[in-house]
């Protein structure tokens, strides 16, 4: 059973993480860390956290499972330095967006009988902006939650009930669980989530360049172009971490949107302007 639950990285996922926990009836303990003292004490302020810890590595040993919450470079450097300060009575999971490189440093350092085991996960929810101020305990509910386990990996007993534990807790803070191959979920999520995303980005982007120095032409365009550019929001620190670890997904993704927008550009005045707009509305259909 989860007595003890450590979160490393009290932003946005993290802080919501420990919310929604405790809104899901968990009774335990839940400290953490974050490199910015002012958002672990927002976290704590909000009641996602019960202590803050000074000493991150002293935290994960005193805890059974260990959360990382920050973007995947930080994520693999720390699960480095966890690896030989864990052992086979800890779990150690994350909310990393890109799961291929996560994965495979989970194989080398952690799931053997006598270490720690590694959970790679990632929940498909979060906002364009960061930050323990947002965090909010409904912000999984009814997303999905995917896991790149490997039924292959050899754990120990204790680590093998608190992977059970921890799915389970997963499903009770409302996430649908979902279970996927990691080179396939980091191809998924290239288009479901990291091409809108870039699509936003450069679409912003692109409008400042163009009515930048007209504010109020940004109005004219109301509320289909308010949604449309609410990704642009994010800030390149969020982001930039997802590029380098899943570049070769997103450009393929990229670069079959340039083909179809091209597409579209030379056929405005053919009937294949309206196959596209039939195939559009199939997507989005209900």
């Amino acid at each position: 059973m989860i007595e003890r639950i450590a979160i490393v990285g009290t932003g946005l996922l993290g802080a919501s993480a420990g919310l929604a926990l405790r809104a899901a009836g968990f009774r335990g303990t839940i400290m953490g860390w974050n490199r910015s003292p002012e958002q672990a004490q927002t976290a704590l302020q909000m009641g996602a956290l019960d202590s803050i810890a000074t000493d991150p590595l002293q935290m994960a040993r005193d805890c059974q499972v260990v959360l990382l919450a920050t973007p995947v470079y930080a994520i693999l450097d720390w699960m480095e330095q966890l690896a030989g300060v864990l052992g086979p009575d800890h779990l150690v999971t994350d909310v990393g967006s890109t799961k291929a490189q996560i994965t495979s440093a989970a194989n080398r350092l952690f799931n053997q009988p006598d270490r720690a085991a590694f959970l790679p996960g990632h929940p498909m929810a979060g906002k364009e902006r960061g930050g323990a101020a947002l965090a909010d305990a409904e912000l999984f509910r009814g997303a999905v939650w995917m896991f790149t386990d490997n039924p292959a990996w050899s754990r120990s007993a204790p680590a093998t009930e608190l992977v059970r534990d921890w799915r389970a807790w997963v499903a009770a803070i409302g996430a649908n669980v979902i279970d996927i191959d990691p080179a396939r979920h980091d191809e998924l999520v290239a288009w479901v989530s990291h091409l809108p995303q870039f699509v936003a980005t450069g679409l912003s982007a692109l409008l400042e360049d163009q009515v930048g120095d007209a504010p109020e032409l940004k109005d004219v365009g109301g509320r289909g172009l308010r949604e449309m550019t609410r990704l642009g929001a994010s800030p390149y620190s969020m982001w930039r971490d997802i590029a380098y670890t899943n570049s070769e997904s997103i450009q393929k993704a990229l670069f079959a949107l340039e083909q179809r927008l091209a597409h579209i550009r030379e056929n405005l005045r053919t009937p294949e302007l309206r196959a596209e707009f039939d195939k559009a509305n199939q997507f989005r259909k209900e």
